[in-house]
């Protein structure tokens, strides 16, 4: 299988050295293009034998499947390069949510697929959403299940659910990590704790907690119950956050979704020169 990447910034490289590093592709698959050419060299030079390429069309050029890991307002450029190149046996597949699956298959005459990654990628651990176009075969999704098995588990989704799903699975981790850095700050401001010490312990509990839920079996509310012994000091800390936490997360949420869809707005302006549900 020869990949392509058009984009390697953040989560672009991620893919890259997490499919090379769990050895679902060798460099010599692989060939990339980005906006900003010397990181793509950068990039061959970190990996040998992967093929750095100054154009996107040299990207999509004789390869089985092609990433498109780019930002949402960069669409309607890159489609327009590669468009008279790409080939129907294709598999174009973007990571970017505000672009539809029906928008790239206007777009493209070829197999289409959108995946949302995680940074727990990097660890080969948490899921990548998955959602798949009309035009792709059995085949086709086991193909691309297979690789990405090799980096998370992969999740069919609904694409109409893909915006609160990846909240908990893309967003998911800065919050958590944004909660417990608060914890931390709390536990060394009003102790003393040493901060390096209160980070290790915390990561580590946080690490625990992650394998109770998953290989434990255990839910949320299982896990509170089994810690929180009534009139108990966990009791106490989860009665206060009850409290001061209400309806955080729900607002949250409706933050998230109202700028998925002035994303969605954006990327349907680009593309056809109006919104979503627009006239």
């Amino acid at each position: 299988m020869n990949v392509g990447f058009i984009g390697i910034g953040s989560m672009g490289s991620l893919l890259v050295d997490t499919f090379i590093g769990s050895g679902a592709l060798k460099p010599s698959q692989i060939t990339a293009s980005n906006r900003t050419y010397s990181k793509a060299i950068a990039l061959a030079d970190r990996h040998p034998g992967l093929q750095a390429v100054p154009s996107n069309r040299d990207a999509v050029i004789d390869q089985d499947v092609i990433f498109l890991c780019i930002k949402p307002m960069e669409f309607k450029a890159v489609l327009d390069q590669i468009l008279d190149v790409v080939l129907p046996h294709q598999l174009v597949i973007s990571i970017t949510s505000p672009v539809l699956l029906e928008q790239l298959e206007d777009a493209l005459n070829c197999k289409i697929a959108k995946v949302i990654p995680s940074i727990t990628n990097n660890m080969c651990s948490g899921v990548t959403l998955c959602m798949y176009g009309n035009r792709m075969t059995d085949a086709d999704i086991i193909r691309l299940n297979g690789l990405l098995s090799y980096i998370s588990e992969p999740l069919p989704i609904d694409e109409q659910h893909q915006r609160v799903v990846s909240d908990l699975s893309s967003c998911g981790p800065a919050i958590m990590a944004f909660l417990l850095q608060r914890f931390i700050d709390a536990a060394v401001e009003e102790t003393g704790l040493p901060r390096d010490q209160a980070r290790v312990v915390a990561s580590e509990m946080l690490l625990g907690t992650g394998q109770l839920l998953t290989a434990g079996g255990m839910t949320p509310e299982e896990l509170q119950s089994r810690v929180c012994v009534p009139g108990g000091i966990t009791a106490q800390a989860i009665a206060l956050l009850n409290n001061e936490l209400d309806c955080v997360f729900n607002r949250l949420i409706r933050v998230t979704h109202a700028k998925y869809e002035e994303d969605l707005d954006r990327v349907s302006v680009s593309l056809y020169g109006k919104e979503v549900n627009g006239p």
